[in-house]
């Protein structure tokens, strides 16, 4: 999976969510009073809304701190894309490499390896990581 490039990992979490049935809108652009922002993918299931993000850092990179400071970023704009919606949005970033870092400021972080399990137990997951 390393050689993959960031489009196509996106992709990749796309069609995951889309085999457990989530409803998907891929790259979502919205604008508000702070701006204009993106989400990778939005996906609605059952009346659940993920906003989610894919981060495929590699190995080099100062990978724990970063991915604490796309948790914030991506929580903000979740909370953003939430108003707009009128309706709570998840924040979930899907991370290509684990960190061990699995909720942080508010936003959930899933290694890929475990994102389609995550999917077929997301309401224990929520539930236990206080999102529920």
């Amino acid at each position: 999976m390393d050689e993959i490039s960031w489009q196509e990992f996106e992709e990749k979490v796309k069609d995951i969510l889309e085999s457990n049935n989530f409803k998907t809108d891929f790259r979502v652009v919205f604008k508000d009073e702070h701006g204009r922002s993106e989400i990778d993918v939005v996906a609605e299931r059952f009346g659940l809304i993920l906003g989610v993000d894919a981060k495929r850092y590699n190995k080099n990179w100062q990978r724990r701190s970063a991915l604490k400071k796309e948790a914030q970023k991506h929580r903000n704009r979740c909370l953003r894309f939430s108003k707009i919606l009128n309706s709570k949005v998840v924040p979930v970033i899907v991370s290509l490499l684990d960190d061990e870092l699995y909720t942080y400021d508010g936003c959930l972080i899933v290694p890929f390896k475990s994102f389609n399990d995550f999917l077929l137990n997301l309401h224990f997951y929520l539930e236990e990581l206080g999102f529920g």
